[in-house]
């Protein structure tokens, strides 16, 4: 099914809705991002511009979807000793995700999806969503398993041909390549610089946070980052994505 309406929900007007419903359109993308410091190169917008071309590129690919407007900012305590970052306690986050989910199932959407797009709001929507789908009438779908999202960004690497891995991504070649695909405007190529390669603890930077581990704030290197490695990671991800979501919606 391919919608006549608009992809993003916040372009229609209520009686676009309406109809769209009648139509059967039926499902609505929620990404979950972030504002926080993404290094020198980049904005703090980043995870959730990600969640906004991520959440419309899976409502396209589904064809019977809206993608909502992203939820920001997130779950970011551990990046705080950078200015500019904005946090949220977990509990806050949850219940704004509960405020989505339960506005979107009262006009009867069937199925929302929750797709995170910072690492620290993994753990919070895993959390709430289970919750929630005993709250609602709507299937939750919840695309939040952090190790499954890097992994799919690094096969999007070496789709690309991108002979680059990144073990935990902030920053580094994965996100600047996807912001360049998206709106390489957004990427500042003078102040490009490798960061903290290799192995790094993630148990670390959420407890003691990210200036403990690197002074930039980035992981990895974005000067291996290209626009067509972030078509790729997004094209990687989507698809993948979109097997979710209709396993999901087929199972109900």
């Amino acid at each position: 099914m391919v919608s006549q309406y608009p992809t993003r929900l916040a372009a229609c007007s209520w009686t676009d809705v309406e109809s769209a419903l009648e139509d059967g359109v039926d499902t609505v993308v929620v990404a979950v991002g972030a504002i926080e410091q993404h290094g020198p190169h980049l904005p703090l917008s980043v995870d959730a511009t990600i969640g906004d071309a991520l959440a419309e590129r899976l409502a396209e690919e589904l064809g019977d979807a809206f993608a909502a407007p992203t939820i920001r900012p997130g779950c970011s305590g551990h990046h705080m000793e950078f200015p500019g970052t904005i946090t949220v306690p977990a509990e806050t986050l949850m219940d704004l995700i509960r405020a989505y989910c339960r506005s979107l199932d009262d006009h009867g959407f069937a199925h929302v999806v929750l797709v995170p797009t910072h690492g620290g709001n993994f753990a919070p929507v895993n959390t709430v969503a289970p919750e929630i789908a005993r709250d609602v009438d709507a299937n939750v779908v919840a695309l939040a398993d952090l190790h499954e999202y890097m992994d799919l960004q690094n096969e999007g690497l070496a789709d690309a041909d991108v002979d680059y891995g990144e073990p935990v991504v902030h920053a580094g070649a994965i996100e600047t390549a996807m912001l360049l695909a998206i709106d390489d405007g957004l990427v500042d190529r003078d102040r490009l610089e490798r960061g903290v390669e290799g192995e790094i603890s993630t148990a670390r930077l959420l407890s003691e946070g990210f200036e403990a581990i690197t002074e930039s704030g980035v992981l990895g290197d974005p000067r291996e980052a290209t626009r067509d490695a972030g078509d790729a990671i997004l094209d990687r991800i989507t698809a993948a994505y979109a097997d979710r979501v209709e396993a999901a919606r087929d199972a109900v």
